[in-house]
């Protein structure tokens, strides 16, 4: 039990790795005390639980803001509510306790700690970012954006090759005290030798920047979300975020998703019409996020543009399960009815989609969930030169989930090479440079513009070209190596 409960704390204590605090090291030393605790009583059986523990921790600490959504704004009963983020973080947890317990099965060290142990954290974390439609938050590599050594592996491989380079540093670092009473010198010198070349990477410029700087203007409304839906809101609504527009001179001006609570064919005509005019005498572009019709009468979640080019949409295409479509409809939809959510059956985007040409530059558009999976990210890719990504995280009130949200973004821009810029309705609304740094933001709860100059780029990095086909392969192969190749030399030993 006592065990048990020091997994769980060193799975929570995990979290402060990630944003606001960004101790980027922390993961690194949790990871390897966990594995020193899994070797405490090496039995597959306890690598699952003290694995289980270890990632029940993590994520309640971690990602406890889906209560937040369920029951303050979804109107869920607090004890259901519950109980519903409490199956959700033990299902996540599941992922890190089939790691430690492959890690469990191995017998000697070094292949448990350098190899096993990094690859099979990776391999199913890669897992959990697609199973059921994916859930890569907090993947373990997110810790190192923007400021570690390790996010120079970031453009190369991205997020899950600097995941696997934190859980391998971790390994190394507990094989550096294996014995705890004497330092083995040769992993200390890996581990210091993997973070100065992780580093030198950093100083490679992989993408250019093309044309001139470009001024852009990231409004933040911060239109209450108990409010945002409601008939007696649409007016001032609509009227803050023409205030916004009509204050700013940018050539390119991004409002929130779902920033207009309408379906595009309902908006006013009049509000549209003094926005375009408004761009057009700029020589502007206005990114505008609402609900947008099909021709088939579905309806999608859109980015339209309007102003000096021709105007251009962008459908979503990753959605939200349970908040814009639901899965499993037949068993589940008297459960997902009761809460308040709207709009709850968007149907989904193309899944290739061209950038939009706005204000002089080739922009991808990711709304809210999608910036979150860089596989996806990369499909506009490298022919987009600006990304943008538009949020409305007031779902999950003051709570850690628009930072780390924030640091999603940060990853992107690093694996890329190009600017980020987010555009939310409550927070955090920034300009992220390629080097994934925040240059410009707003505070959170207030309604403000953000205004910065920015500058495309072109040009393709080797994560653009290869996406997370080399990291994962790369793991694939070590478990191979580790699990395979043994049991092929006892099979050819027994038949000779």
């Amino acid at each position: 039990m006592i065990q048990l409960a020091g997994a769980f704390l060193l799975g929570a204590l995990t979290v402060a790795g990630f944003a606001p605090l960004y101790l980027f090291l922390l993961p690194v030393v949790t990871l390897a005390l966990l594995l020193a605790l899994i070797e405490t009583r090496r039995t597959p059986h306890n690598g699952f639980k003290l694995g289980f523990a270890f990632g029940l921790g993590h994520f309640l600490a971690g990602v406890s803001w889906v209560y937040v959504s369920l029951h303050d704004f979804g109107a869920m009963p607090a004890p259901v509510a519950a109980g519903v983020t409490l199956l959700f973080c033990a299902y996540l947890a599941l992922f890190p306790a089939c790691t430690m317990a492959l890690a469990a099965r191995i017998e000697a060290p070094v292949v448990r700690r350098l190899v096993v142990f990094p690859a099979a954290w990776i391999v199913t974390e890669w897992i959990r970012g697609w199973l059921l439609t994916g859930f890569p938050w907090l993947a373990i590599g997110y810790s190192q954006a923007p400021g570690s050594p390790l996010a120079g592996l970031a453009p190369i491989g991205g997020l899950y090759l600097v995941g696997l380079a934190t859980v391998l540093s971790a390994g190394l670092a507990r094989h550096t005290v294996g014995r705890w009473r004497s330092l083995a010198w040769r992993p200390a010198l890996g581990l210091l030798a993997l973070w100065l070349v992780a580093g030198g990477f950093k100083t490679v410029q992989w993408t250019t920047p093309e044309g001139e700087p470009l001024t852009v203007s990231l409004l933040q409304g911060n239109v209450p979300q108990s409010m945002k839906w409601r008939p007696e809101q649409l007016l001032s609504t609509l009227q803050l975020y023409d205030a916004m527009v009509q204050a700013s001179n940018a050539r390119l001006i991004i409002l929130p998703e779902t920033a207009v609570p309408l379906f595009l064919q309902e908006v006013p005509p009049e509000f549209l019409q003094r926005i375009a005019q408004h761009a057009r005498a700029h020589g502007a572009d206005v990114l505008i996020g609402l609900p947008e019709r099909g021709e088939d009468r579905g309806y999608f979640n859109s980015v339209v543009s309007i102003g000096a080019s021709p105007s251009q949409t962008y459908r979503k295409s990753h959605l939200v399960p349970f908040g814009e479509f639901i899965p499993l409809r037949p068993l589940l939809a008297p459960i997902v009815n009761s809460l308040a959510i709207p709009l709850t059956d968007f149907s989904r985007g193309a899944i290739t989609q061209q950038p939009l040409e706005v204000a002089g530059q080739r922009v991808a558009i990711n709304i809210c969930y999608e910036d979150a999976f860089g596989e996806e990210i990369i499909r506009q890719l490298p022919a987009a030169t600006l990304l943008v990504n538009v949020s409305n995280v007031a779902w999950f009130g003051d709570s850690i989930a628009p930072m780390q949200h924030l640091q999603i973004a940060q990853m992107r821009s690093l694996e890329t090479g190009r600017f980020m810029l987010r555009s939310t309705n409550t927070g955090m609304t920034a300009v992220v440079d390629p080097r994934g740094n925040v240059v410009a933001s707003a505070a959170t709860f207030k309604t403000e513009s953000v205004e910065a100059q920015v500058r495309g780029y072109t040009g393709a990095t080797p994560y653009v070209r290869f996406g997370n086909l080399p990291a994962i392969a790369f793991g694939g192969l070590m478990l191979l190596a580790a699990f395979g190749i043994p049991a092929l030399r006892a099979r050819l030993a027994a038949k000779h």
